[in-house]
């Protein structure tokens, strides 16, 4: 059964989907959000199913600024912002009465695959970590995809904004992709601008632009400094073979400096891929860690 919900983070409504399995009591829950620009449409939808199904309660929400959730300037993407709203999203998990307290996962991919590090990393009342294709290092990767004078005139147009906000003006915004590198976007990767022309019939919300200062943001934002914080929380990674939007090598690097409890996936394919085409290989893998953390009964 899913139904419609709403909650306040620092003042702002954010909503999202309440998926509950069958039956009574109070069922380990799962917390999810999506990536850079994404709504809960995009895919969320499957995973929770997934998870649902094999006796999780599941938590899926809309970050501030997106889709259904309310929150201003629309399109801009605070990693920090976000990072509190997922901790925001389990208080609020934990009101429910359908939620056993002492059993809560969470669940980030690419962007938010970064936030369930910092998440996992400070929150203790986390006791099970999920991070699909996560963006570790902002700095790494701006420099893998904005490569030569390309990276000056980012760094311009940044300082151009931030200075023009300053005034009163109103926030820039550019696209998340584009068809070809020639048009300044947030992601310039081809597979990004295909993935989204795609199946965009499918998440009528999601918008292809962010605001400006998202990318600032971006720039600054190193989740992956706080991996070796997780443990002793189990913490599963999921890395596409041939990432680069969430460059493969630096998620590895990353992967090795966590502590144990942890394991790692490795999905054929690139950033992507886990969304549609290995999709049974993401959520099955996703799904047997959360039951071995979780529900350790099942296994018994």
């Amino acid at each position: 059964m899913r139904k419609d919900i709403e909650f306040k983070s620092a003042g702002t409504k954010l909503r999202g989907w309440h998926s509950v399995p069958k039956g009574r009591g109070r069922f380990p829950t799962i917390v999810m959000a999506h990536g850079f620009s994404g709504v809960k449409e995009l895919f969320l939808d499957d995973f929770a199913a997934c998870f649902c199904a094999a006796g999780f309660a599941v938590l899926v929400f809309d970050h501030r600024n997106f889709g259904a959730s309310e929150g201003r300037p629309r399109q801009e993407i605070n990693p920090w912002q976000q990072i509190d709203d997922y901790r925001e999203a389990i208080s609020f998990a934990r009101t429910l009465r359908q939620t056993d307290k002492e059993r809560i996962g969470i669940w980030g991919s690419s962007y938010s695959g970064g936030h369930v590090l910092v998440v996992g990393a400070l929150d203790r009342r986390v006791k099970c970590v999920v991070s699909q294709v996560p963006l570790i290092s902002g700095k790494a990767t701006f420099e893998r995809l904005v490569q030569g004078p390309l990276m000056g005139d980012l760094v311009a147009a940044l300082t151009a904004d931030r200075e023009a906000r300053f005034v009163g003006q109103a926030p820039a915004k550019i696209p998340v992709v584009a068809p070809d590198f020639t048009t300044p976007c947030a992601l310039p990767c081809k597979e990004g601008f295909e993935f989204f022309e795609k199946h965009k019939a499918r998440f009528p919300s999601w918008k292809n632009e962010v605001t400006l200062r998202s990318a600032d943001w971006g720039l600054g934002y190193e989740p992956g400094t706080y991996v070796h914080r997780i443990s002793p929380t189990p913490l599963l990674m999921i890395i596409a073979s041939h990432d680069t939007l969430a460059p493969t090598d630096v998620a590895l690097e990353c992967y090795e400096r966590a502590l144990e409890p942890k394991k790692l996936v490795i999905v054929p394919g690139a950033h992507f891929d886990p969304y549609v085409e290995k999709f049974a290989i993401a959520s099955v893998a996703a799904r047997d860690w959360f039951v071995a953390h979780l529900q350790p009964e099942v296994l018994s």
